[in-house]
């Protein structure tokens, strides 16, 4: 089952040096969710070939602009293109406005029924789950209520042990195994334990978008050993002063969260515009966590089971 990242866009604040503002997908066994919307978003979808109806459901991080302006071309886009399933967007208090605000006075219906709800930007707490996912907020530190979003794959089923499992064995017996049940077959009973293996183990990403560097910050206990953190470093360790001013963090800053929670990899984004070249910002992450690297637009970051 794939469990991949895609980058659709990286930059701070407006679009420059060909980079987008913040956008991202992350797909779960072909389900796609799309976490913030920046200007654009619609098209880096087309480009990197990822189909706008598939998209279940839509985190917004918080109402800085290059984190939403996006998204009303992309809701009234699913709806020309004969969208019928429902949206479901978690977003903080104000975009249900925003979003009607704008449907009112352009005259737009939405062919599908768009389900608003509201984020806590306060305590990290349960928000969103399907039979592929659950979703918990991270709560951040902004200049406006902010939060990033932690997703968790779902307990696996166990894997049936093939050349053990009798040939004749039902279906319902396949998938009481598979559950982690025993199942009497012939009148034998078919002990779990001797039929299927342990499941793969189950895979998590955590997207956080705009925050000031806390040293012990609370999101570190959140996203402890997740094996893909994104992390925005809006600014260079040179810009220090810059970031704690606007309520951004370091590449360097970024590292340390990585660092000391423990996660796999890290992927730096958020990039301010002052920054051309990003090559610096990627080696100054990684003098502190090596496993680092840069949210590059079309990048595809899988998690392999």
């Amino acid at each position: 089952m794939n469990f991949e990242l895609t980058i659709l866009g990286a930059n701070a604040a407006i679009p420059a040096h060909g980079r987008f503002p913040t956008s991202q997908v992350l797909c779960v066994n072909h389900r796609y969710y799309l976490i913030d919307a920046g200007e654009g978003v619609q098209i880096q979808l087309v480009k990197y070939k990822i189909k706008i109806n598939k998209i279940h459901a839509i985190f917004i991080s918080h109402l800085h602009g290059d984190h939403y302006l996006g998204l009303m071309g992309l809701l009234n886009t699913m709806s020309l293109r004969g969208r019928t399933e429902p949206i479901y967007l978690h977003a903080p208090k104000g975009l249900q406005e925003i979003i009607i605000l704008q449907l009112k006075y352009s005259y737009t219906v939405l062919n599908y029924p768009l389900h608003f709800i509201e984020t806590n930007q306060e305590e990290s707490v349960f928000l969103f789950e399907d039979e592929k996912v659950t979703v918990h907020t991270i709560p951040l530190t902004h200049r406006i209520p902010c939060c990033g979003f932690l997703f968790r794959e779902k307990a696996k089923d166990k894997n049936l042990i093939k050349e053990k499992i009798p040939v004749d064995l039902s279906v319902a017996g396949r998938i009481a195994l598979k559950k982690g049940e025993d199942f009497e077959h012939n009148n034998q009973i078919l002990k779990n334990e001797d039929y299927t293996h342990v499941p793969n183990k189950r895979r998590s990403y955590a997207f956080c978008s705009d925050t000031i560097y806390l040293p012990s910050s609370p999101l570190i206990k959140i996203i402890q050993n997740v094996d893909l953190l994104y992390h925005e470093a809006t600014f260079m360790h040179t810009d220090e002063k810059r970031a704690a001013q606007t309520f951004h963090s370091t590449a360097q800053q970024a590292a340390l969260i990585a660092k000391e929670a423990n996660v796999k990899q890290l992927i730096l984004g958020h990039f301010s515009t002052r920054y051309y070249d990003l090559v610096p910002a990627l080696e100054e992450a990684q003098e502190v966590f090596p496993n680092s690297l840069l949210a590059i637009e079309g990048e595809a970051f899988p998690i392999n089971e």
